[in-house]
């Protein structure tokens, strides 16, 4: 979730007094090169606009193609580090990744892809590469070239690299899809056996992802073999026509949204019993205060919504009571009575946190692993992965201080964790710890020697500054809408003076 987690990278033996904007030195190059870009201003005219913002984009390509340099000779520097130490080859550089997202304010899984990304640019497609430099691509358009032709070995990449040399102007004013076809096209023609063998594994990695939406919406993603996933849509089309043919008043998409999870499920509203953890004030819960609730694996949801799903939780619950003593079950408004009968069931946890700090009250246990309530409560603490700019679902509950050193079972010494950061932190060279801070604070080092800290998200009714509430007084609001006019005028007044 935005702006529910606190960070900063530290350089190594840095002075406090030359760190940058999440603490790590850049160098004196960068600096001068950042400084440069701070005192640029806007254009007075048109003409001059656009010239900075194609300018500038050029810049950014440039700065991507500097990037990828900079990803690979560090690869090979820490393999060459890690050689020396005598680590086996087919484990060198397996943190490099994580480091590089780190640096770059990446997920892990992210700058993995960016490291692989960076190799194949900068020794296998140099005709790529001279174009992200010169801003003929960029960075995505330079990516799109290098996943089209992942499949051919680095001899067949480097002669269709060749081929297409978009350092030429070659896919000048080309979309997305006419530079993927190009390489297609150029990747067919050198290797069509090991592009056929790709499709065919293709069909090996089918899975499907839950991600959250707006307006407490969820996108539901299945990747699918083309046959299979064509004949679903079509099966549901056909159904969804059907029924708008009878006069149903439902949106075509939404009749086939709800014809998906009745048949994927087997119930008309897809819920048979489900446990929800919503974390919400007891305002929210008795008051009808505005504070929103946060719904683990899913993020911050509106007040009144939680307040209706725990309604209708304890309403579906009633009147299955109340049919089990002859008497006839309430309908919902908008349902019928097959699906108010429904075996729907909310349980409602209680999580109590510190007055002021916002930090859950602390438990401990015996066991080596978690038990299901400690478990149960750092997820509703941390909600997703505590790695800096990883927000991938949790996974594993770690000991920050591993149990063979002494660590505890403890909320304070347990960390949600995505499966891969929970490895990387296993790596030599990476340590992690944890501190007295007013919300739980997880603090990871790299083998380079840069700390990273992450701060546990604040749960509902605690500010992000971990000492007030966000206020929710009128007064309170009519100041914040002054201030953001006063910011807009003297910025218009700025440029108008540039």
């Amino acid at each position: 979730m935005d702006g529910n987690r606190e960070t900063q990278l530290i350089g190594s033996g840095a002075p406090a007094g030359g760190a940058g904007p999440d603490g790590a030195v850049p160098s004196a190059q960068i600096e001068q090169l950042l400084s440069a870009v701070a005192s640029l201003r806007p254009g007075t005219d048109s003409t001059e606009l656009i010239n900075q913002l194609r300018g500038l984009e050029d810049l950014k390509s440039a700065v991507a193609g500097l990037q990828a340099r900079v990803a690979v000779a560090f690869d090979s520097a820490q393999r060459s580090t890690e050689a020396d130490l005598g680590v086996p080859a087919d484990e060198r550089g397996r943190g490099v990744g994580a480091q590089v997202a780190l640096a770059r304010r990446e997920s892990p899984t992210r700058g993995s892809r960016l490291v692989g990304f960076s190799k194949a640019l900068v020794t296998e497609m140099p005709h790529t590469l001279a174009a992200l430099d010169t801003g003929r691509l960029n960075e995505w358009r330079a990516t799109l070239l290098v996943k089209e032709t992942a499949c051919l070995s680095a001899e067949d990449r480097c002669a269709v690299d060749e081929e297409l040399a978009a350092d030429t102007g070659v896919f000048d004013g080309a979309g997305d899809k006419a530079i993927i076809s190009a390489a297609r096209a150029a990747a067919y023609r050198r290797d069509p056996r090991s592009v056929t063998q790709r499709a065919s594994h293709a069909a090996t990695e089918g899975h499907v992802s839950l991600r959250p939406a707006p307006d407490t919406m969820t996108y539901l993603t299945a990747l699918l073999p083309v046959a299979q996933g064509v004949a679903v849509h079509a099966a549901l089309s056909r159904h969804a026509d059907t029924l708008r043919s009878t006069g149903e008043t439902r949106s075509r998409g939404q009749i086939m949204a709800d014809a998906l999870v009745e048949r994927t499920t087997g119930t008309p509203g897809g819920i048979s019993g489900v446990e929800i953890q919503l974390v919400m004030t007891d305002r929210t819960l008795f008051q009808g205060d505005s504070e929103p609730a946060r719904l683990t694996g899913y993020g911050i949801v509106p007040a009144a919504w939680a307040r209706t799903m725990l309604a209708a939780g304890s309403r579906s619950q009633a009147g299955q009571d109340q049919a089990q003593h002859g008497q006839a079950a309430p309908v919902q408004p908008g349902l019928g009575h097959a699906e108010a009968a429904q075996d729907f069931k909310v349980w409602l946890r209680r999580l109590y946190t510190a007055p002021g700090s916002g930090d859950l009250v602390a438990a401990d246990s015996r066991a080596r692993l978690y038990p299901p309530g400690l478990r149960r409560f750092i997820q509703a603490r941390d909600d997703t992965c505590r790695t800096p700019y990883c927000d991938a679902p949790i996974r594993h509950f770690d000991h920050i201080i591993p149990w063979h050193d002494g660590g505890p079972t403890s909320l304070v010494n347990g960390a949600g964790l995505c499966e891969a950061c929970n490895y990387t932190k296993e790596l030599n060279g990476w340590t992690a710890k944890t501190g007295p801070e007013r919300r739980h604070l997880y603090e990871i080092r790299t083998p380079t020697g840069h700390r990273c800290r992450s701060i546990a998200p604040p749960p509902p009714g605690t500010g992000l500054s971990m000492t007030t509430s966000v206020p929710h007084s009128r007064r309170h609001r009519r100041k914040l809408r002054h201030q953001a006019k006063a910011l807009k005028y003297a910025h218009l007044t700025e440029l108008r003076a540039a």
